[in-house]
């Protein structure tokens, strides 16, 4: 069983960067392909990002693509999500999950394609 961990998040303005962590423990993580989610206020919780176990490849959402970026490190047992440009839009729960995989067809279910999940972070973006 992994059981994943993300660091706090942050109030930022606009335009500012921040860089949000999950830690795994338990498991196998290497093994695991990763994914970040978010979920604003009275929305559904949506994909934003994924990447492989060995970090081969990874997928964006249109709206995050070219101002997100995700990362893992196995040995550290942790993925990354450095967002820059933020907007107001980007506020939400930031939560990461795993999943056995592989990611190219599991994001194709959204949250249901995930069989681990941490508890979430929240960003707040500032106008």
């Amino acid at each position: 069983q992994v059981q994943l961990e993300e660091s706090r998040g942050g109030s930022v303005q606009a335009g500012a960067s921040l860089k949000v962590s999950c830690a795994a423990s338990g498991g196998t993580f290497s093994s695991y392909d990763m994914a970040w989610f978010r979920q604003a206020p009275g929305e559904a919780r949506e994909f934003v990002a994924g990447i492989t176990s060995k970090a081969d490849n990874s997928y964006y959402a249109d709206s995050v693509k070219g101002r997100f970026t995700i990362s893992r490190d196995n040995s550290r047992k942790t993925v990354y999500l450095e967002m820059n440009a933020l907007k107001p839009e980007d506020t939400a729960v930031y939560t990461c999950a795993g999943t056995r995989g592989p990611m190219h067809l599991a994001m194709l279910s959204g949250p249901l394609g995930m069989d681990y999940w941490g508890k979430g972070t929240l960003v707040a973006v500032s106008s």
